[in-house]
């Protein structure tokens, strides 16, 4: 599709996922024109989804071409939800480098489809509250969001009651209940574990919170439970941009997308207003323009950042929303301990439990809320894991033949309990991302160096984390006991990178004022993560979303004043 360089629309917006799809959506539906460019192509169902499909029917029976794999995506191949049935869903990491310090590792998962990464995301929906948005104000490090939970929660409201969210209510102030449908199961080792850690512990046990469908829900059918959900999903199951918002956007005739559509930078005018951007045709390299009164940077934190950052101009030479050199700062990711396991012994039965369940057991942050407080470190972490029937896995290390041997694979299966820690990272002026001078990726764009790690705090978590977990595992009396690793996961390898054009009152120190508006340039937006302030130890793409319809909101009531 061609977009004439004459054609000036209400709003374009960067990026097709989780954030565009929310803001598309919302304008299109307020009466704007819209405009919405991702880098890469369209994703065809047919083609594309594998959640039904069974190892014999690939090539290489789900281990995938490895030389392949090392050659094309040796950093994608990392995320757990990269293999055979699924890479097609991430980038070309020989088309996409980056660069970062040998001592300062970082892992940059990217899928760059009509869609974004929300047909791989692990659909956990958490609502922050003034535990992360009001952190700074409890414990003094660095500065607090500008607003409180309750002014996001009516948009929590919205975005829940539109996508589908399956969830307990549980009453929890540190976990803020939401507009829910009923919850999944637990399993019968979920019980189990529910029972002695909320006994023992005092924690709460819960359903984990997704973006699956229990019941039909707005024209979109229930889960079926295939339990293969970063392989996309026939049935719009899940929440995915392409499936949920996108379609609502087009609905209102008001809408166009252009794939395949890579932008490098913000195009700015002399009076220092955005005025479209700059682009390059993925498949011919043909460079482009596409024009409109306001620009939305919703192309996941570190590409928005990229683009701000390369938006150079006379008046902005370091790049846009960044004359006091806070761009690019601030960036936080999760950090997980892991591998943590072992076998609950009274449930190994003959008997073979209904599998298939795409989410386990979630046990919310404790640390660092009213009454539990913990001098060795900042913030908090939560847990989850699950606990299922490993069904035939066991066969494949079980010692003996014959009969005797089909018996024991049939009688004795194991019972499998595992758990995980997620902790919240500081932001931190040190962690910070940058244009390369000296290399680009396969359009000629300027690549990110990438200057991340954990520091004392996060260090201090995780010990915190390791000894939680082993008292669980005691609690539980599992057999065979695997301890947590001793190494945390490396910087980005959870895909929740947050900051880096943060919120905030002042524009001396952030780049966004609260309505996710570049301070420097009043009709250029940035509403995925990278606006975000802290972190917390919940996943952020819910937050994302409220954060974009709020935007959302502010636009059309400005646009409609002639504000912007």
């Amino acid at each position: 599709m061609t977009i004439s360089r004459t054609t000036v629309y209400d709003a374009l917006i960067v990026g097709s996922g989780a954030s565009g799809g929310w803001v598309a959506k919302e304008l299109a539906e307020a009466g704007m024109n819209v405009l919405m460019m991702e880098a890469g192509p369209p994703r065809i169902p047919a083609r594309d989804f594998t959640e039904h499909t069974w190892p014999y029917q690939v090539r290489y029976r789900g281990f995938g071409d490895q030389r392949k794999l090392l050659t094309e995506q040796p950093v994608q191949r990392l995320c757990y939800a990269c293999d055979e049935y699924s890479h097609q869903f991430f980038v070309n990491d020989s088309e996409h480098p980056y660069t970062f310090p040998p001592d300062k590792p970082f892992l940059w998962i990217r899928g760059r489809q009509v869609g974004g990464k929300t047909f791989c995301w692990a659909r956990e929906s958490y609502r922050y509250s003034d535990y992360e948005f009001k952190a700074a104000e409890r414990d003094g490090y660095e500065q607090s969001w500008p607003f409180s939970y309750r002014e996001l929660e009516p948009y929590y409201d919205r975005v829940e009651s539109f996508i589908g969210v399956s969830a307990s209510k549980e009453g929890l102030p540190q976990m803020p209940d939401g507009k829910f449908l009923p919850p999944m199961n637990l399993s019968c080792g979920e019980l189990t574990a529910k029972e002695v850690i909320e006994r023992q512990f005092g924690w709460r046990v819960m359903p984990d919170r997704v973006a699956n469908l229990t019941v039909p829900h707005n024209g979109r059918p229930a889960c079926h439970y295939c339990d293969e959900c970063q392989r996309g999903c026939h049935t719009a199951s899940y929440f995915n941009s392409p499936s949920v918002t996108l379609p609502a956007a087009a609905r209102t005739g008001r809408f166009t997308l252009l794939s395949d559509s890579v932008v490098s930078h913000v195009v700015m005018n002399r009076e220092g207003c955005a005025e479209g951007v700059h682009y390059i045709d993925r498949v011919t390299k043909a460079h482009k323009e596409a024009r409109a009164k306001i620009i939305v940077l919703a192309a996941a934190t570190l590409e928005s950042t990229r683009i701000l950052l390369n938006s150079r101009s006379p008046r902005f030479p370091n790049g846009v929303g960044n004359s006091h050199g806070i761009l690019g700062h601030y960036l936080m990711d999760h950090f997980t301990v892991e591998g943590a396991n072992g076998e609950l012994a009274s449930l190994a039965s003959s008997t073979r439990e209904p599998v298939g369940n795409p989410c386990g057991y979630l046990i919310p942050k404790y640390s660092n809320i009213d009454g539990h407080s913990n001098s060795q470190f900042l913030r908090g972490y939560r847990f989850d894991g699950t606990a299922t029937q490993q069904l035939y896995d066991q066969a494949f290390s079980l010692p003996g033949y014959g009969q005797k041997w089909r018996e024991s694979v049939r009688n004795e299966i194991p019972y499998s309990f595992s758990i995980e820690a997620q902790g919240e990272c500081l932001p931190r002026f040190d962690n910070f991302v940058e244009l390369d001078a000296d290399k680009k990726d396969a359009w000629g764009i300027p690549v990110l160096r990438i200057h991340a790690s954990y520091g004392e705090n996060e260090q201090a978590m995780a010990k915190a984390m390791r000894q939680d977990i082993g008292d669980i595992l005691d609690a539980m009396k599992v057999r065979n006991p695997q301890a947590p690793s001793e190494q945390l996961s490396i910087f980005g390898k959870n895909i929740h990178e947050c900051g880096t054009a943060r919120m905030g009152t002042n524009a001396k120190n952030s780049v966004l004022n609260a309505y996710n508006q570049v301070h420097e340039v009043k009709n250029l937006f940035v509403t995925d993560g990278a606006c975000f302030v802290t972190q917390g130890c919940y996943e952020p793409t819910l937050t994302i979303m409220a954060l974009s319809v709020r935007a959302a909101d502010y636009i059309v009531d400005s646009y409609r004043k002639g504000e912007l």
